[in-house]
């Protein structure tokens, strides 16, 4: 496979995985029923923001991939793919709210030891998952502030 094409797949499959679990397990009612803290952001921020994080997803993943498809890095980073599409499930979908924290929890350790791994070896795949580290914390902030206040 191509360098260019395997940028294309890994890509297309933290996009299309991102996007198949967002549209099978929507906010709706019961999530805008919840008490939420003041510093919840507005709905229509979260699209934009994992459509940003996917690509560098996807990119870091390629390029890890390039470098070895068995090595430590490729198998943090397709956990971390896991746990990032297990969470809308536990949230929105079972609406665990207390579950959802532990998926975000460890998805956000995943995404530090992906960072970790990689530093010295492709520094470039660790910066980009600096902004989805702070994405993810963020998160898992707020999903613990609405556990806490529900």
């Amino acid at each position: 496979m191509s360098k260019a094409l395997t940028y294309v797949v890994f890509v297309a499959i933290a996009l299309g995985g991102g996007l198949a679990i967002g549209v099978n397990n929507l906010p709706g009612e019961w999530y805008q029923s919840l008490a939420k803290p003041a510093f919840n952001p507005p709905d229509w921020i979260f699209g934009p923001v994992w459509f940003a994080l996917y690509v560098l997803i996807g990119i870091a993943g390629a390029r890890t991939w390039l470098r070895g498809h068995l090595s430590i890095g490729m198998l943090i980073w397709a956990w971390q793919m896991v746990l990032n599409f297990l969470w809308s499930p536990f949230f929105f979908g079972l609406r665990m709210l207390s579950a959802s924290l532990v998926v975000i929890v460890l998805l956000l350790g995943l995404i530090l030891a992906f960072a970790v791994n990689r530093w010295n070896s492709d520094r470039i795949s660790a910066l980009l998952f600096v902004p989805y580290a702070v994405w993810v914390g963020f998160a898992t902030l707020l999903n613990a502030s609405i556990v806490y206040l529900n």
